[in-house]
């Protein structure tokens, strides 16, 4: 198994055609049972620790899947999109602020070897102090995760097969 690369709010180029389908497109696909252990992990850790659980959040889950997928695609690791976009307003687009009086967001990410488990991604981010409080962080009330896998991950990943997640916390009030 190999180290895991994390990031909180925070090149090796992949031969041409590795773990591509026939079109061109790097085949990536989730990982729901990674997601929905991450989700029950969490929320058990912030119940052992006196704050409420998360609620999953279809908005918040489609704005970390579009990130995770991209992420795996295009071979990058970071909160900023590829086009440098601020996590932030990437997941605004999914998880509004229209109409609310406050609006929040945070965001954990994790590359690991593709047996990476719910209890090691877990520790992993629990061991940075910047992922520590966002996991941990009383205000948030709503989580959407996604996990995904590639055989072949492009350019930062070296060409190695990885889980690339994406943790999105989001709280709203009206």
């Amino acid at each position: 198994m190999f180290a895991a690369a994390i990031g909180t709010i925070a090149l090796l180029a992949a031969p041409a055609g590795a773990g591509t389908d026939s079109e061109g497109v790097r085949a990536v696909s989730s990982r729901a049972a990674l997601e929905r252990s991450l989700v029950g992990e969490i929320n058990a850790l912030r119940i052992d620790r006196g704050l409420r659980p998360l609620v999953v959040s279809k908005s918040l889950a489609m704005a970390a899947q579009s990130h995770s997928h991209d992420m795996a695609q295009a071979g990058y690791f970071a909160h900023r999109s590829r086009d440098g976009t601020p996590f932030y307003e990437r997941v605004r687009r999914y998880y509004g602020s229209a109409g609310y009086r406050s609006w929040r967001t945070g965001e954990n990410l994790l590359w690991a070897s593709p047996d990476v488990g719910a209890p090691g991604a877990i520790e992993l981010w629990l061991q940075s102090p910047a992922h520590r409080h966002i996991l941990l962080a009383p205000g948030w009330r709503e989580i959407g995760l996604s996990a995904v896998h590639t055989s072949s991950g492009p350019r930062v990943f070296g060409s190695l097969e990885v889980t690339v997640v994406t943790a999105d916390f989001g709280a709203r009030t009206r």
